[in-house]
């Protein structure tokens, strides 16, 4: 293991290199959220080399790659358990005979970036070597694999101040010389968004999800949350998010077990919120409707607007909800959502509603200028603002539209 003078003498050196002191990041990425997948809420740590090779096939072959997403990303239990003499971590040897290298080299080949995980702590949540003290060790081995994004998770860290443990790593990630997405997953336990803009191009703001709509599932000691818990922890934190810098309220569970409806609710709604799209299922047996969610392009790019400006809750009224993003070239996106167990009719009169935002700067009467209806799960146009919006929305659906200016 390096001294910590050494450490300290390597931070110097990098910051001083940069021409900033204080820089940490590779502030060019993600300008709009990451889009991609990750190995963990379909197969935990039960992965292997050609069954990953099998799933960046499936990534390119199902249109997910030519729909905008990037990333492939290897989540806890790709390493040996033991580090080598070097003090080096390694690559399963079962699981990846041909090595990471490789299997990094395989990814790229297909036009894919590729992501790898560890943890702040001593070890990660599924037991593996950690990288507290060898985060500079670590960051070397990525950049030489070709990694091009990092999650950074947050169990086994008694004793470690979060902000401290994720500075280190994001100068260490500098140092390394390769530009890696940063992703904070430290589930928001000590409000990285206050301090993480300048640390991470992402940070976790919950707990972990589960394929749930509306109820979280209970392990004991701790419970991983469901689609709606999760929304619900969103809105007093969307100013902290933009352009390089981002709110993760954790991966899709799209095609993991909830209805059509509530996965086309959740990946809808992830747009509406500006968050990272990063799926979590089994892309080589994906279905035709879990399909056309994932690479709906018209729904993506109201995630991809590069205003970067996440939505508000601009009613709530007996289980229905209305959500609102403002998107570039003076159009906004609007999401009505039934959270409720029945049927549900709207007779939605643009004219009485005035629909301002400090954030987005929106102030838009409806009175004044008139907006072009397109349903964006429909892909057609269903009218303008010049007449009540009248719609049966059905238990955990939603419908979203995006509003354009009629000249």
């Amino acid at each position: 293991m390096r001294s910590n003078l050494y450490k300290l003498f390597i931070v110097i050196v990098c910051c001083f290199s940069s021409g900033n002191l204080f820089a940490q990041k590779f502030e060019e990425l993600a300008q709009t959220p990451p889009m991609g997948w990750n190995s963990w809420n379909i197969f935990q740590t039960h992965i292997n080399e050609q069954m990953l090779r099998d799933m960046v096939d499936a990534y390119v072959s199902s249109g997910m790659r030519d729909a905008g997403y990037t990333y492939f990303v290897l989540d806890d239990g790709w390493m040996a358990m033991q580090r080598d003499s070097n003090g080096s971590l390694v690559a399963d040897p079962k699981k990846f005979p041909s090595g990471m290298k490789a299997f990094a080299d395989y990814v790229h080949s297909k036009g894919l970036k590729f992501g790898i995980y560890n943890c702040a702590g001593t070890q990660t949540c599924a037991g593996y070597p950690g990288t507290h003290g060898y985060e500079y060790q670590d960051a070397r081995l990525y950049a030489s694999w070709g990694v091009d994004y990092l999650k950074y998770d947050w169990c086994n860290t008694d004793s470690i101040n979060a902000r401290d443990a994720y500075l280190t790593m994001s100068r260490a990630i500098r140092a390394a010389g390769r530009p890696m997405i940063f992703s904070l997953c430290e589930w928001g336990n000590h409000a990285p968004w206050l301090w993480a803009k300048n640390v991470g191009q992402l940070w976790r703001t919950t707990a972990d999800i589960h394929a749930g709509f509306d109820k979280d599932q209970n392990y004991g000691t701790w419970s991983s949350y469901s689609v709606m818990h999760i929304l619900d922890l969103q809105d007093h934190i969307r100013q902290y998010a933009g352009p390089g810098h981002w709110n993760d309220p954790d991966m899709l569970e799209v095609g993991n077990g909830m209805t059509y409806a509530e996965d086309k609710a959740h990946f809808s709604l992830w747009c509406m919120l500006a968050a990272p799209l990063i799926s979590g299922n089994d892309l080589r047996k994906m279905s035709p409707q879990t399909t056309s969610i994932l690479i709906n392009k018209e729904v993506i790019a109201v995630d991809q607007d590069p205003l970067g400006i996440e939505c508000f809750k601009y009613y709530s009224f007996d289980g229905m909800e209305i959500f609102v993003k403002a998107l570039k070239d003076n159009s906004l996106a609007v999401c009505f959502l039934n959270r409720s167990s029945r049927q549900q009719n709207i007779n939605f009169d643009w004219k009485e509603h005035m629909i301002t935002d400090t954030l987005s700067k929106l102030n838009i009467d409806f009175n004044k200028n008139t907006y072009t209806l397109r349903d964006l799960w429909a892909k057609k146009n269903i009218g303008t603002t010049n007449k009540p919006l009248k719609q049966t929305i059905g238990s955990h659906e939603v419908l979203m539209l995006k509003l354009s200016k009629v000249n």
